[in-house]
């Protein structure tokens, strides 16, 4: 079966593995005629590329645009001041994503980094012997142009090439078309073809870039210092999640990964390092759905003299920030959704929203039994170690999350789930502490961050508890923390969210793997 059979093939379903290795044999028969005749494109260095495609179209528009306004209405003269922009030269590199074969001439179709632009390739300009070897070049390869941007006759911008160089040979035929689950699976086992193929992921991907930068600019703006904390830590605390675990064989030691920033970025506090933050990768021994992921990135900040007033209208002001500057508008879509980010985000209690959407005031409640007394009545599932505020956050996410589709805030969390907080005055049985839903997501944690080591002890020794009824994501007590607080640590306000989650939302994308390079996947027998 010949090569243009099989890229027939392609193009109508999926390719056998047996057809695959047929089309890798007569590739790799092309590779060693190439290297026989002292032409293998992998001893090829480098290619100096002079533009990218979309600015190669963006100037030509520009260029076409000031000659059609010399020339007036004079045909002729419109007509030389075009033949003079076949003069500028240009340089660039892609892949070859398709071809349309007209005998002497070909058309073909490049990507590189910027866009996809056609290439018209005769052989009066190339040299017969050079059009000859161009002939047998695939769909996949890498090329490097040189020649003059024109407009068709059919009026599409392209490059008249009069130079063209093989710099990498394709052993393997690209994916023509992804359809159904199982090339949904092939596509984030093999980020590489995606991207080559669906333009609009490597969108999401910059887009993605776009938001970490525009994070950035904005919390060094307000006299942030981005920090680095360690990935590797013996005890790995901040958060309710249970953690992986590993050897340090140098120290003979089992360590294990972060599954907060918290805990170090609080000792800079301490250290007199009053705004900081850390963008980087968290690690959670736990399940893997559309919106959880065991590795993603966390973006932790922690600013002195504040409280959780404070983080709410710091993050209600960056959230509109970073939609503006990556999209240009606070008007966005996710889904069957148009969420407001322009407008003053909603605050209401935990209390007050289950009360809102169950119709349950835990107000009325006095004590854990008659907290699990409406639960039963309500179907909510609890174990016996829970107590009024676990139930009462059991509500939260049973009745209320799916509500919450424009900005809101959830404030005043109950102490049990909440090891870190400050109480709240008025009221111990509740935290200064924050999440902002959007689109029914938790987008964003927040505290007044819990200074008093005392109390933070006690908190510790709770947690333990739980670790030692079987909770694998409580907290352990951390003796070096504590040392730090003993230390003085000024009121703090702090916030935490994730930039995968975040991504997901600016860039309506329907699974946390869509914005994930390399998301976790089960290995393949042969990836092992």
């Amino acid at each position: 079966m010949s090569e243009e059979m099989l890229s027939d093939i392609s193009a109508q379903e999926e390719i056998s593995a047996e057809e695959i290795n047929s089309l890798k044999k007569i590739r790799l028969d092309k590779l060693s005629e190439l290297r026989k005749n002292g032409k293998d494109p992998f001893l090829i260095t480098k290619f100096d590329v002079t533009s990218n495609t979309k600015e190669l179209k963006r100037i030509y528009e520009q260029d076409e645009a000031m000659a059609k306004e010399l020339a007036g209405e004079d045909e002729e003269k419109l007509k030389a001041e075009l033949d003079k922009l076949k003069e500028k030269t240009v340089i660039v590199a892609g892949r070859i994503m398709s071809r349309r074969d007209m005998g002497k001439a070909n058309f073909i179709d490049i990507r590189d980094v910027a866009d996809r632009m056609q290439v018209y390739v005769r052989m009066n300009d190339i040299g017969e012997d050079e059009f000859y070897e161009f002939k047998k070049w695939d769909i996949g390869d890498i090329v490097g142009i040189k020649g003059f941007v024109f407009r068709t006759r059919r009026g599409e911008i392209s490059i008249h090439a009069q130079e063209i160089t093989l710099l990498s040979k394709s052993l393997l035929p690209l994916p023509e078309k992804w359809h159904g689950l199982k090339d949904r699976d092939q596509r984030y086992r093999q980020r590489y073809t995606d991207l080559i193929c669906n333009p609009e992921v490597k969108e999401t991907f910059i887009n993605r870039s776009r938001i970490i930068s525009s994070i950035r600019r904005y919390l060094d703006n307000k006299d942030f210092i981005e920090v680095e904390t360690p990935m590797l830590v013996s005890n790995a605390g901040g958060a309710a999640a249970r953690p992986f675990e590993t050897h340090y064989n140098a120290l003979d030691e089992d360590v294990k990964l972060r599954i907060s920033l918290e805990l170090y970025l609080k000792r800079l506090i301490v250290g007199g390092m009053d705004r900081v933050y850390e963008i980087g990768r968290v690690f959670r021994n736990e399940g893997v759905d559309t919106r959880h992921n065991p590795e993603f990135t966390l973006m932790e900040l922690y600013q002195a003299y504040t409280d959780y007033h404070g983080m709410m209208e710091l993050t209600e002001d960056m959230f509109k920030h970073i939609a503006n500057e990556v999209l240009g508008t606070t008007n966005i879509v996710y889904g069957e959704h148009e969420i407001d980010l322009g407008k003053p985000f909603e605050r209401m209690t935990m209390v007050e929203a289950v009360k809102k959407y169950s119709g349950v005031d835990f107000n009325d409640i006095r004590n854990d039994d008659e907290a699990k007394a409406v639960a039963k009545e309500h179907s909510i599932e609890y174990e016996d170690r829970h107590k009024k505020g676990d139930i009462l956050n059991l509500f939260f996410e049973e009745f209320v999350e799916e509500h919450l589709i424009q900005p809101t805030f959830i404030m005043d969390h109950p102490i049990e789930i909440s090891p870190l907080t400050k109480k709240k005055p008025d009221n111990p049985e509740y935290v200064e502490r924050f999440e902002l839903f959007i689109n029914g997501w938790e987008m964003c944690n927040a505290y007044s961050e819990l200074n008093d080591p005392i109390d933070q002890r006690e908190r510790f020794i709770e947690q333990e508890k739980l670790l030692s009824q079987g909770d694998e994501e409580a907290n352990r007590i951390d003796e070096d923390f504590l040392r730090a607080l003993e230390i003085g640590m000024p009121p703090t306000g702090g916030i935490g969210y994730g930039i995968d989650r975040l991504c997901m939302l600016l860039t309506n994308s329907g699974s946390i793997r869509d914005v994930l390079l390399f998301p976790t996947m089960k290995s393949l027998p042969n990836d092992k």
